[in-house]
């Protein structure tokens, strides 16, 4: 916190997603229809998960926690942004700006490594379909998850500490719609570059390393389909890659695009808020869609959950 003369900052003003008024009752409409989308979409996904004893499998309980991850993602960043859309004070407290940070952090964290995790699940359902069942038993999985979430949480807690051990004077005012690190750095009366160098590392290491474990399953995945005789087995493989593919590829491409970037000035504020609306809002969103639509286990799940109530 600042000290001396200066004026120790005790909240921040959110900017929002537009500085234009009339924009801001129809943004509020189409972005409470996204994360309204995003939570009957993801807790849909979990009840089908749940009712359904053919889904009981590793590939569909992490699904579950992919769809844990991305409702929870999203409700750290959602609900503030509709308030601030209609409020006029855009106001978050210093604590509630820095649990914003702290979970919106760790969650995109876990995201990362969930689908490294997936990935992993279907190399070795693919590859060594043998032993799969041995080797991916449900305390296994448990304890993956367990693993992925304490990394998320705890990389968290040291990106989020070392982001609010800056001093934060004067000026309050947040260029974004939420907090996130680079709009704070841009703030700070302190040195940030420590800080800086810190987040570069931690961003590219997080995200290198979970694409990497993703990368290297795919390749192994690739290499089994191509040895397969029968064509109705190379169809069904990339069936069950095609959605986590889908979802890797849209989530990645985001994130490599704003994390990996130093902070640079207010001109870039904006850009990165389109960018940080797709990967925060409505990446959740489509995720479930996708799952739904190309997978057929989910669609025969969902098909007779609908018949089951029609014929109630």
């Amino acid at each position: 916190m600042a000290r001396g003369n200066r004026t120790t900052v005790t909240e921040f003003v959110l900017m929002g997603f537009t500085d234009h008024p009339e924009l801001q009752l129809p943004l509020f409409v189409v972005f409470l229809f996204v994360y309204l989308s995003t939570l009957v979409g993801n807790l849909g996904m979990i009840l089908l998960i749940e009712v359904d004893s053919r889904l009981h499998t590793p590939m569909y309980y992490f699904l579950s926690h992919l769809a844990f991850i991305d409702l929870c993602y999203s409700s750290s960043i959602g609900p503030k942004m509709l308030q601030n859309l209609l409020a006029k004070k855009k106001t978050i407290s210093f604590l509630g700006c820095f649990a914003q940070l702290y979970f919106s952090s760790a969650f995109a964290t876990t995201e990362c490594f969930i689908l490294a995790t997936m990935a992993y699940d279907r190399y070795m359902a693919i590859c060594n379909p043998l032993i799969y069942t041995a080797i991916m038993t449900q305390q296994i999985c448990k304890e993956l998850v367990i693993g992925v979430y304490t990394y998320g949480f705890l990389n968290s807690v040291i990106q989020t500490v070392m982001t609010f051990q800056l001093s934060f004077c004067n000026s309050n005012i947040i260029h974004h719609f939420y907090c996130a690190d680079p709009p704070l750095l841009a703030l700070s009366c302190s040195d940030t570059q420590n800080k800086e160098k810190q987040l570069l590392i931690f961003s590219s290491v997080n995200l290198t390393g979970s694409l990497l474990t993703i990368l290297i399953s795919y390749i192994c995945i690739l290499f089994s389909i191509i040895k397969m005789q029968s064509s109705e087995g190379k169809c069904k493989a990339f069936s069950t890659c095609a959605s986590h593919l889908t979802v890797v590829i849209i989530f990645y491409g985001t994130l490599f695009f704003m994390y990996l970037q130093q902070p640079r000035g207010r001109s870039s504020w904006k850009y990165n808020k389109l960018i940080s609306v797709f990967y925060t809002l409505v990446i959740p969103m489509l995720n479930p869609l996708i799952y739904s639509v190309r997978n057929k286990d989910v669609k025969d799940t969902l098909k007779k959950m609908i018949e089951g109530k029609e014929s109630v």
